[in-house]
């Protein structure tokens, strides 16, 4: 039997060598992971080309994934810097690296990617056109920016975001209902500026039939992109996030009837207490296709602490239903973030991503946790430098500042409750001052 997509695969009851692989990895059973990818509850991003992948799924019962942004800027090229950034990432658990690269040699730096790297890639081909085309915005044609993401397809990405929900009758919308802070998003904002200098629909839109075929053709995975995300908190839920949001659950319906892999992208900014209800509203306007949420950052005045702001909003979301995580970096907002603020901004994901997990009830999520609670009850240190998130900081605290003995920590010494319980219960003595 032949087939076209994963999805595609799924419908005819064929199990893939990749669903079999994340099948293990989720304890699920490879019947129900196949009827929830058939439905496009589940995706598993994964594009022929990109032979030397590690399959992953995402999907809001399975456990949360995460992806880390790098990638070129005008003000810093150093390709080598972005690969050390990809290669601790991949190092550190991240399941997505998304290629931003916006100057320089992007399809070099892309396809080192898709031929080396275990980990899903992802693009933004809207970046990329101007960057290739080299041309002013408003003279990229409509079959130009097409192109480009058949180029990043061949190339071997496995999910791409399309900035397809903003067209003509949403951007109507956005100027009737002016924002504080406008469109945040680069790609948005790209698009929303070529259609207004040329007057044309937005071609992602426009020839949307035309980008499945590519997407089923090298089975690409279509991320939605959210061009009217929120960039503040003044401005979540708003019409225009809405009205895109509506859109993107259309062309959901589309993707789906030619086989084609679908996630959405969600809120960047929010009050928190608006998390949770986004969600149920995407889950609704877009039939439960997975969900991939850019923080949501949850205060707009922490720059320079931005990983925090969006760990929060990010375990909030996954609980209430999120399935892929973007990273945040402390840099978020200042600059493009070195090799330090990447590990920051992945080992915050990670614990959202974690909370979150074992919050929704993920089969032997807690396993973990319930390992370090044992070693810490042994006292057992290098038992839970091993089960740390981050075994280097842990490791580096503890020897920044010795206790006097080594059942002990410097916080606590002979203060110890886990030492002074453990003894008590032994039936030994405790006496602190003695000691």
């Amino acid at each position: 039997m032949t087939y076209t997509t994963q999805m595609d695969a799924a419908r005819q009851g064929i199990l893939t060598k990749e669903m079999e692989a994340v099948a293990k990895k989720e304890n699920i059973a490879p019947e129900r992971l196949m009827q929830l990818m058939a439905e496009g509850k589940v995706i598993i991003p994964c594009n022929k080309v990109h032979t030397c992948i590690e399959p992953n799924a995402l999907g809001s019962m399975l456990k949360t994934k995460i992806n880390v942004n790098l990638g070129t800027s005008r003000d810093l090229t150093d390709l080598d810097m972005e690969l050390e950034k990809v290669n601790r990432a991949v190092d550190m658990g991240a399941e997505a690296i998304m290629d931003l690269s916006s100057f320089g040699d992007t399809q070099k730096f892309r396809r080192k990617l898709t031929h080396e790297c275990p980990a899903m890639i992802g693009t933004v081909p809207i970046y990329d056109a101007v960057v290739y085309y080299h041309k002013a915005l408003g003279k990229i044609t409509a079959r130009e920016w097409i192109d480009i993401v058949r180029m990043h397809a061949e190339d071997g990405v496995d999910f791409m975001t399309i900035h397809c929900g903003i067209n003509k009758e949403t951007a109507k919308k956005f100027k009737r209902n002016r924002r504080l802070m406008n469109i945040v998003s680069r790609g948005g904002s790209i698009i929303f500026a070529w259609m207004e200098m040329t007057g044309e629909e937005n071609p992602f839109f426009q020839y949307f039939d035309e980008i499945l075929d590519i997407c089923r053709e090298y089975d690409v995975t279509l991320s939605l992109g959210d061009a009217c995300r929120p960039g503040c908190l003044q401005d979540a839920t708003d019409a225009s996030q809405i009205e895109e949001l509506i859109t993107l659950g259309e062309l959901t319906k589309r993707a789906w009837a030619k086989d084609v892999q679908v996630m959405i992208e969600g809120p960047g900014h929010m009050p928190l207490n608006q998390v949770a209800a986004n969600m149920e509203i995407q889950k609704t306007l877009c039939h439960g296709a997975p969900f991939y949420v850019l923080g949501p950052i949850v205060t707009d005045v922490a720059p320079g602490y931005d990983h925090i702001t969006s760990a929060i909003g990010g375990a909030v979301a996954a609980m209430n239903g999120a399935s892929f995580l973007c990273y945040v970096t402390p840099a978020e907002h200042l600059r493009l973030p070195d090799v330090d603020d990447v590990k920051e901004g992945i080992i915050a994901a990670r614990i959202a991503a974690h909370a979150a997990d074992i919050a929704k009830g993920v089969p032997n999520a807690m396993d973990w946790d319930n390992a370090m609670s044992a070693a810490r009850k042994k006292l057992d240190w290098n038992a839970m430098f091993d089960l740390a998130i981050d075994p280097e900081k842990a490791r580096r605290y503890r020897e920044s500042s010795r206790p006097e003995k080594e059942d002990t920590c410097s916080m606590c010494g002979n203060f110890c409750a886990v030492k002074n319980m453990n003894r008590i219960l032994d039936g030994e003595i405790v006496s602190i001052f003695d000691e």
